[in-house]
């Protein structure tokens, strides 16, 4: 099935889970990182998801960004169901409409700040121009256009992690998914990357944000708690 671009669900929802469960197979054990999740998340929308180490934040990140595939329920992503997506649309899906903020950055040592932001739109159909342009404005609004010829080593964490959601931003995404992006810095950092998230979304961005952190869970609208793989508490943070 062919991905056909942005949509709302017929509930209104950019993200519809219902059912979620995956399950890992290791050595004849089954480990059930998610049982029975339901989700819904509105385009503009700001959701918190917390949780203990071990609870599976991480893992419905990755079935969120689709880098992972549940092994039952129903995901679907602007209209349209995931499952149903064949592997090269899956790919168009993750980079054109995900953009992801990872806890390590995940930024590429030997190319420049202004080449890691541009990397993931060399692999659209886009003129050189307008990836330009694109990287110029993204870094512009993280405020790291000073740094663009430097590399990744010649940062701090905080700056590598502006960086970084420069990177998501600049392909304008209709979700963006952030796996503990304060993990790796310190306080003040910290703060300051989130109060940039803050920003975006007053912006507009719509953001799954996984942490456990219930200081900066509070940033978001709504908080979903996770324990044991299930969703045992979803309120406004």
């Amino acid at each position: 099935m062919a991905y056909s671009g942005p949509t709302n669900g017929s509930n209104g929802a950019l993200i519809t889970l219902s059912g979620i469960k995956k399950v890992f197979y290791t050595d004849e054990v089954e480990t059930h990182a998610l049982a029975d999740v339901h989700l819904d998340v509105k385009k503009g929308e700001y959701v918190a998801i917390s949780g203990p180490s071990g609870c599976g934040k991480t893992t419905l990140l990755s079935i969120l960004g689709l880098l992972d595939s549940p092994s039952g329920g129903e995901y679907i992503l602007a209209g349209q169901q995931v499952a149903r997506l064949a592997p090269a649309d899956r790919a168009r899906v993750r980079n054109r409409q995900i953009g992801f903020i990872f806890q390590a950055f995940n930024l590429i040592g030997d190319l420049t700040v202004a080449e890691n932001v541009e990397l993931p739109l060399t692999y659209r159909d886009m003129p050189a121009t307008e990836r330009r342009d694109r990287v110029a404005q993204a870094l512009e609004r993280v405020g790291m256009s000073h740094r663009s010829k430097h590399f990744p080593a010649q940062l701090s964490g905080g700056q590598q992690q502006r960086v970084a959601v420069a990177r998501a931003v600049a392909g304008d995404p209709a979700i963006l998914l952030a796996d503990e992006p304060t993990g790796n810095l310190d306080s003040k950092n910290g703060q300051a990357v989130m109060e940039l998230m803050s920003e975006l979304h007053g912006h507009g961005a719509t953001i799954c944000m996984v942490t456990h952190d219930s200081r900066y869970a509070h940033y978001a609208d709504r908080e979903v708690a996770l324990f044991d793989g299930k969703v045992v508490d979803a309120q406004l943070a």
